[in-house]
C-alpha cells in the first residue's frame, strides 16, 4: 500500500505576482512545517509582487514584500508533492511543461466545487479582495485535508506499533 504524504506544495498562477504568492503565504501560515513556494506558467521573472496585491494582502495580515516572480520548470514539478493551480488553463500549461506531474496537479479551488480562481491583475482593489478571500478559503480547505491525511497516517503508524 502506497502512503501519500505531502511535504511540499507549489502554488501556480500566470505571472507569479498576484495570486500564487498570496496563496503561498496563506498556505505557509496554515501549514508551517511544509515546504511551500509559488511560480508562474508565464512568470514575470524577478518582478516584485503587484502593488495592489501587496496592499490587499496586507489587509489579510500577509506581506508580499520582497517577493520575486519565478517561472515554473519541469524540475519544480518533480520537486514538489502537490501542485495547486488557479484554473484549468494553468493545469494544461503545467502538464505541457512537465507531463509527468498531471497526477499531482490540482485546482486550488478543488474543494470549492473545482472552482477556478480568476486573475485580478490590473483590476480594482475590490476585485483583489474577492479573489484573495477565495484563495484564503481554498487554502484553508486544502490545509484541513492535508492535516487530516497527516493525522490519519500518524494514527495508522501508532496503531501498528
Amino acid at each position: 500500500m502506497a502512503i501519500i504524504m505531502f511535504k511540499s506544495i507549489l502554488v501556480i498562477c500566470t505571472g507569479n505576482i498576484c495570486r500564487s504568492p498570496f496563496g503561498e503565504h496563506v498556505l505557509h501560515r496554515l501549514l508551517p512545517t511544509l515546504k511551500i513556494d509559488s511560480a508562474g506558467v508565464s512568470a514575470l521573472v524577478n518582478h516584485e509582487a503587484d502593488p495592489t496585491a501587496v496592499k490587499i494582502a496586507s489587509k489579510f495580515g500577509i506581506s508580499l514584500e520582497g517577493h520575486k516572480g519565478k517561472q515554473f520548470t519541469p524540475l519544480m514539478g518533480r520537486d514538489y508533492d502537490l501542485l495547486l493551480v488557479m484554473d484549468k488553463a494553468h493545469l494544461e500549461q503545467v502538464c505541457k511543461i512537465s507531463p509527468e506531474v498531471r497526477g499531482k496537479t490540482m485546482l486550488l479551488g478543488h474543494w470549492l466545487g473545482s472552482r477556478e480562481i480568476a486573475d485580478p491583475y490590473r483590476k480594482s482593489d475590490e476585485a483583489f479582495e474577492l479573489i484573495f478571500e477565495l484563495i484564503e478559503q481554498s487554502c484553508s480547505l486544502w490545509a484541513k485535508k492535508v492535516n487530516e491525511l497527516i493525522l490519519g497516517i500518524t494514527n495508522d503508524i501508532i496503531a501498528k506499533q
